[in-house]
């Protein structure tokens, strides 16, 4: 037998640590105490599926369908995760959720556990110093990725969340002459695993190399605190992949997100 329960922190880290890279973010919004969960439980108390309930939705495990009935209030702007996993719920909640404007199957996930060689850049981690700086080159990264200006649809938001991940040493950049060459957030943070989103460089600075350089260098620094990085990408983004199989990142799984 089995059921939907809302999870405790003990079942949902048992969960996490049987894939501590495809469930990185649901591990790290748990530790923080964010976001509202749901998972499927057997009578032994272990979780089988779980599933992050808010603006992204986050679904891993088995038969994920389970969770439609909690996500089909149309507030979630993406539904993202491990590809079988969305899939699954994507086609027990279409019905109640809106059209998505983007859907993406086949997202690469990398991983690496091995430092790569030096980069020898300036990069650092970002300042609340950077923070003026930060704000229109995240916007600018988010509506590449996204194909959403964060600054029009949510300002205060996005500002917000800006800052706090500076705030809270999650925000690096390699600045030069006053143009962002590299910069990276993360976007969850474990024990087991870093992952990193909004990889960037300033359009004026493409084409040099500087992505890779820092990337290694951001690798290194990681690496001595966590065991593996990693990240997942669009699979048709070819200059970003190169990038990332050339600092030593090897692919695993696949995600999909649907974006609505």
């Amino acid at each position: 037998m089995e059921r939907l329960v809302e999870p405790r922190l003990d079942q949902i880290l048992e969960f996490c640590a049987r894939d501590p890279v495809e469930r990185v973010f649901l591990e790290d919004i748990a530790r923080r105490g964010l976001g509202r969960v749901r998972a499927g439980e057997h009578a032994d108390g272990r979780l089988d599926a779980l599933c992050h309930l808010g603006a992204n939705v986050v679904p891993s495990g088995e038969r994920c369908g389970r969770f439609a009935a909690a996500v089909g209030n149309g507030q979630a702007r993406m539904m993202i995760g491990e590809e079988r996993a969305v899939g699954e719920l994507w086609e027990a909640s279409r019905r109640k959720l809106p059209r998505p404007r983007d859907d993406r199957p086949g997202q690469p996930v990398y991983v690496l556990a091995m430092p790569p060689e030096p980069g020898g850049t300036g990069l650092r981690a970002a300042t609340v110093d950077d923070y003026q700086r930060l704000v229109p080159a995240c916007a600018a990264a988010h509506e590449e990725e996204i194909g959403i200006d964060p600054l029009r649809r949510d300002p205060e938001g996005f500002r917000w969340r800006t800052r706090a991940q500076i705030e809270e040493g999650r925000s690096w950049l390699w600045l030069e002459d006053g143009a962002i060459r590299f910069k990276a957030e993360a976007s969850a943070w474990t024990p087991s695993a870093v992952q990193l989103q909004q990889v960037w460089v300033d359009p004026s600075e493409r084409n040099r190399g500087y992505a890779q350089r820092a990337l290694r260098d951001l690798c290194r620094l990681l690496l001595e605190r966590t065991p593996i990085v990693c990240l997942f990408v669009r699979p048709e983004n070819a200059p970003a992949i190169r990038v990332y199989e050339n600092v030593g990142m090897r692919r695993t799984i696949s995600y999909r997100s649907l974006i609505f």
